[in-house]
C-alpha cells in the first residue's frame, strides 16, 4: 500500500464522519458538500482497503476496521495541526531559536535584560546568548556559529553587515582613592605615568591606537593585559592599577564603587554595532529579535551612561 496516497483531506473527511456519523454534518464542517464527503471517504477506503463505515438508508456507523484506524488517523491530523502552528509561529517570528554573541560585559548584563523583555511578547523563542570575545565577533557572524553579535565596532568583513547602535566614550575606572580620582578633567597626557590594566588585547590595541600620534615619551602602554574586564575592573577596585573601558561598562564597575573619569583632549568615542551575516538569512525570530534588540539596547545605553554621570556627581567631583 502507498502511503504517500492518503491525503490529510481524506482523514479530515473520515474524522468528520466518525464524529458525527453524517456525510451531511460533515459536510457542513468541512465547507464541503456531502457528495464530495462521501467521495473523499470512499478514496481513502480504495486506498486502506477496507470499510470504515457501514452505510444505510437511515444511519452511518464506523465498521470494525474503521475503528482501529480512527485512533491512527487522529493523530496524524493532530500532529498536522501542530506543524501548522509551528509553521505560523516561525513564519510570523514568534517561535525559533536565536543565537547571538556578545562579549562579557553585554553578554552578561545587558542581553539577559533585553531576552527578557523581548520573551514577554514571544514566550516560545528561544535565544542562546555566547559569551564571545572582541576579536571573535565577526567570525563567529561569518562562519555561521551565531546568528547575531552586539559589540564593539570591528574591521569591515564582506561576510557581514554592521548596525551601529549606540556610541560611548572611553572613560577612565579607578578606586576612589587614586590620585586621578578627584581630578574634574583627565586628559590622556595625564595616564602617561599611570599604571594601567588593559581588558583583553582588543582594549590593549585601541589604547595604542586612541594615543598612536602622540610622542614616543607620553605613550600609554598598560603594565598588564587580563581577559576580562571584570578582572580588570576588580584590580581597578583595589587600587592596584586604573583601567580604560566605554562608559557602558558602568553596569559592571558601579558595584565595586569605581569614580568614572572621562578621558579628554581628545575624547574617544567607541560605538557598538549590531552584526549579522551577510551572504546566508538568519532565522524569522533572529530578525524579530535583531529589530527589538536595536531599539531596546539605545535606551539601556542611555539610562546606563546617565545613572553612571550621576553617580560620578555624587561622588564630588
Amino acid at each position: 500500500m502507498a502511503l504517500a496516497r492518503i491525503t490529510i483531506r481524506q482523514l479530515e473527511a473520515f474524522a468528520a464522519v466518525a464524529d458525527v456519523l453524517s456525510f451531511a454534518a460533515a459536510g457542513e464542517r468541512l465547507a464541503l458538500t456531502s457528495s464530495a464527503v462521501s467521495q473523499l471517504v470512499a478514496e481513502l477506503e480504495a486506498t486502506v482497503g477496507f470499510r470504515l463505515f457501514d452505510r444505510s438508508t437511515r444511519r452511518v456507523v464506523l465498521s470494525s476496521s474503521g475503528r482501529d484506524f480512527l485512533g491512527p488517523a487522529q493523530s496524524v491530523l493532530r500532529h498536522m495541526q501542530l506543524a501548522e502552528s509551528s509553521a505560523a509561529d516561525v513564519r510570523n517570528r514568534a517561535a525559533g531559536v536565536v543565537r547571538i554573541g556578545a562579549p562579557l560585559v553585554l553578554a552578561s548584563r545587558a542581553l539577559p535584560a533585553a531576552v527578557r523583555a523581548f520573551k514577554r511578547t514571544a514566550p516560545k523563542v528561544a535565544i542562546h546568548i555566547r559569551d564571545v570575545p572582541v576579536e571573535q565577533l565577526v567570525d563567529r557572524v561569518a562562519s555561521g556559529d551565531i546568528d547575531l553579535a552586539l559589540g564593539p565596532d570591528r574591521p569591515p568583513n564582506p561576510a557581514v553587515v554592521r548596525e551601529p547602535i549606540f556610541s560611548s566614550p572611553w572613560v577612565l575606572w579607578c578606586a576612589p582613592t587614586h590620585p586621578l580620582a578627584s581630578r574634574k578633567v583627565v586628559r590622556w597626557e595625564d595616564l602617561r605615568n599611570v599604571a594601567l590594566v588593559a581588558a583583553g588585547r582588543d582594549h590593549e590595541v585601541s589604547v595604542s591606537r586612541m594615543h598612536r600620534n602622540a610622542p614616543e615619551d607620553t605613550s600609554i602602554v598598560p603594565i598588564d593585559v587580563v581577559d576580562n574586564i571584570t578582572t580588570a575592573l576588580g584590580i581597578a577596585a583595589q587600587g592596584i592599577a586604573a583601567t580604560l573601558s566605554p562608559a557602558y561598562v558602568a553596569v559592571a564597575a558601579r558595584p565595586l564603587g569605581l569614580t568614572m573619569r572621562h578621558v579628554t583632549e581628545p575624547e574617544i568615542i567607541r560605538h557598538v554595532s549590531l552584526y549579522r551575516p551577510s551572504h546566508r538569512s538568519i532565522p524569522p525570530a533572529a530578525e524579530a529579535f535583531a529589530e527589538f534588540l536595536t531599539d531596546w539596547m539605545k535606551l539601556w545605553s542611555t539610562k546606563t551612561v546617565r545613572v553612571a554621570r550621576l553617580t560620578k556627581g555624587r561622588s564630588g567631583s
